[in-house]
Parts: C-alpha cells; sequence; structure tokens
C-alpha cells in the first residue's frame, strides 16, 4: 500500500504551510499529491505549482468538476500538466453536487453517471491524439450543421496513457468508476464497512468491463492526528464530519450523509443533518459519534495508526490518502512523518 496526501483547498490561509508539506511528502518519498477545488482555488494552478517544486512525488486533481470544463479541455489541461511534471499526473474527475453544478457553474446536475461515462469517453478519445468526434446524448463533436471539424490534441503528454480516477460514493457510482476508470477517490472510508459500502460495488463493475480489481487504484482520503488522547483528536474533525454529513448538499441529496446510513448510523445521519441545515453547527458536531470520526480517520499513536492502515490495507486499499492536521506547520509535517513510520511499522511500505 502507497501513501499520498491530500492538500484540500488552496487560500485556507495555509498556502506556504502546504507547499511546505507537499515538498516534505516528496522527501519522504509519498507517492501522490492530490489538490481539491470547489468554488474557490482550481486545482489545475495549484498542481502546476506544486509540480514546479517537486522532483518525484505524482500530482493529482482530487477532483476537476465536470460540470467546470469541457472534457476537451480537461484532456488538454491533462497532456499539459503531464508533460509540465515529466508525467507525473494522474487525473481525478467528478460531478461535485447539484448546489454547486447548478449554483456556480449554471450546470444542470442531471443523469451524472450518463454524463460521466460520456465526459471520461471523450477525455480518453481526446488524449489519445486521434482527431476527436463523438455522438452522444450529452456531447456531440462536432456539432453538427455548423464550420466545426474533428480536431486533434497538439500537445504530447509525457505518457501515452494518464491514470484517470473517479471520486464516487454511492453504489451506481462506485460499480460505474470501476467499469471505466483506473481508480476510485473515496471520501469517509471505514475500513471495517470499506467491502459493502465500496469495494464490491468497485468489483462488480471490474467484471462488468471483463476485469479484475489487479491494478485498480482504490484511494480513500483519511484525516491524519498524532497524539496520546485519541478523544481529543477525534474531536478536532467534529466540525468537518459534521460538515460534509449534515450540511454538503441539501436534506434529499446528500451523498455523505447517504453514506453515513449505509455504514449503520441512519439516526445518528439525521440528527446531524437537522442540526446542521436549522443553523445549530455546534450541535450538529457535537451529535456525530465518536466512533464514526474513529473509524474514519487516523488518530493516535504511531503504534495504533499502524494498525488501522493494515485494516486499510486487507479492506482493499492500494493508495492511502493522509490530510495531515495540526496547528502548525511543524505538527503537519510531524504527522506526515509519522505516516511514514505507521506504514514502516504497520509492514506495508
Amino acid at each position: 500500500m502507497q501513501l499520498g496526501i491530500n492538500l484540500g483547498y488552496w487560500g485556507a490561509g495555509m498556502d506556504a504551510d502546504n507547499l511546505a508539506v507537499a515538498k516534505e511528502a516528496d522527501k519522504l518519498g509519498y507517492a501522490v499529491c492530490w489538490a481539491a477545488e470547489a468554488y474557490g482555488s482550481d486545482a489545475a494552478t495549484v498542481l502546476s505549482w506544486v509540480a514546479a517544486q517537486t522532483e518525484r512525488i505524482d500530482i493529482g486533481s482530487a477532483i476537476f468538476q465536470i460540470p467546470a470544463r469541457q472534457p476537451a479541455m480537461t484532456a488538454m489541461t491533462a497532456a499539459t500538466l503531464d508533460s509540465l511534471s515529466g508525467g507525473r499526473f494522474r487525473l481525478g474527475l467528478g460531478v461535485s453536487g447539484p448546489q454547486v453544478s447548478e449554483g456556480w457553474y449554471g450546470v444542470k446536475f442531471d443523469k451524472p453517471l450518463a454524463r460521466t461515462r460520456e465526459y471520461v469517453e471523450i477525455v480518453r478519445r481526446a488524449m489519445t491524439r486521434e482527431r476527436l468526434s463523438y455522438e452522444g446524448e450529452h456531447w456531440t463533436l462536432p456539432l453538427p450543421g455548423g464550420p466545426g471539424k474533428p480536431i486533434k490534441l497538439t500537445v504530447h503528454p509525457q505518457r501515452e496513457h494518464i491514470p484517470l480516477y473517479v471520486a464516487a460514493i454511492g453504489p451506481k457510482n462506485l460499480e460505474q468508476t470501476g467499469e471505466i476508470a483506473d481508480g476510485a477517490l473515496l471520501i469517509f472510508p471505514s475500513a471495517e464497512h470499506l467491502e459493502e459500502t465500496a469495494i464490491r460495488h468497485l468489483r462488480a463493475g471490474r467484471e462488468k468491463a471483463g476485469k479484475t480489481m489487479e491494478g485498480f487504484d482504490v484511494v480513500p482520503t483519511v484525516p491524519l492526528a498524532v497524539g496520546d488522547d485519541v478523544s481529543g483528536l477525534a474531536d478536532m474533525f467534529r466540525p468537518y464530519t459534521a460538515l460534509y454529513v449534515g450540511g454538503m448538499g441539501s436534506r434529499k441529496q446528500n451523498f455523505y450523509n447517504q453514506l453515513a446510513q449505509r455504514m449503520g448510523y441512519e439516526k445518528e445521519a439525521a440528527e446531524i443533518q437537522d442540526k446542521y441545515l436549522s443553523g445549530d453547527k455546534e450541535g450538529a458536531a457535537a451529535a456525530v459519534p465518536r466512533e464514526l470520526i474513529d473509524s474514519t480517520t487516523l488518530l493516535g499513536s504511531v503504534d495504533r495508526i499502524a494498525e488501522r492502515m493494515q485494516a486499510y490495507a486487507a479492506a482493499g486499499v492500494t493508495t492511502l490518502t493522509l490530510a495531515p492536521a495540526g496547528f502548525t506547520l511543524d505538527e503537519r509535517i510531524a504527522a506526515l512523518r509519522a505516516g511514514t513510520q505507521a506504514l514502516e511499522r504497520a509492514g506495508l511500505a
């Protein structure tokens, strides 16, 4: 099992620290550095900045939002980043959510699975550097009856095949991801529930495509905090968990809330959402079960973290992405180093 890091969103006041974290991860031998985007910083600019100041670590989008870019533009960006980084780019895609898609980008959040499938097909076709033409429900290239003609990508990626990942939470999206992608980006992963909430659906998709899980990259993001007070460390992540389970989406359409329910927290997920959407964010955070936080994070001593890493590896994780927590840069760097120590102690390095 390899380790990655996730820098999250740029522009949150820790930009200089994030670059230092990426450089340290590069020195420590982490496999990949992911960057996110929502409706602030874009991931492509951040990744180019990180790539220019690192040497070995891969850079990955987690994610490029599908409603934000035409698929051909994503192919251009992927090819450019792969070329500039010397073949270190990994392309992660996701549909985002209805609030961002429709409120920020003005793109209807309808038929997300079909849109993702077509998007991936167009991106892959464009990156082959053949002349691009496509006929689908959501995209037709070139547009019929106009002056457009099939065009091919002029940029040469460093590699013939750039790894493509899809962020997936729901069962149908997970199955499609197993079918069409090279890897899956997961969030709020519990090692104890990973088979039932994710792996079995990914496996079904791989089988549909006539493939096995061999070579497929299962990549959950897990917050990491090191220390002796596990309960206190868990409390650090109460607002984070409450935001996603309670407020990331509408009452009817919150994928993270649905995931918590599938892990057995139906009553708690409903309470968190009720309080969060009513404006009681502190109450929502207090309602998050410690067991939910503990099972979806890496908390405690290096030995305890090593045990949890073994559980993730046994569950089928191939790249464990860490989000190192800390109030200072030194604490985040220390957490990064603890991650490599734990991986070695777990016998997974």
